[in-house]
């Protein structure tokens, strides 16, 4: 049950529980900032114009980069190449 709760998701996106817990947690905080820019941004429309959309953008940007590596690194686990 624990494993279940606390490992699997991130050993399914190759990384150790203390490992994705430092990358959710960097990017929460990413968010975080990103979304108190846009607040800022709705009250004082000249300050943060881009800031939102510059952090979704960066955000996006790594995930879909990571989900490739990942996809890569399974496809390469699974092929075999013989060398005569």
């Amino acid at each position: 049950m624990i494993r279940k709760l606390f490992l699997d998701h991130p050993a399914s996106v190759g990384e150790s529980y203390a490992q994705h817990l430092g990358v959710a947690g960097g990017f929460g905080w990413r968010m975080v900032r990103g979304g108190v820019a846009c607040m800022v941004h709705g009250a004082l429309p000249f300050v943060c114009k881009t800031s939102g959309s510059d952090t979704v953008t960066a955000l996006h940007a790594e995930l879909v980069a990571k989900r490739a590596a990942a996809r890569a690194a399974q496809v390469q686990m699974t092929t075999v190449e013989y060398v005569i």
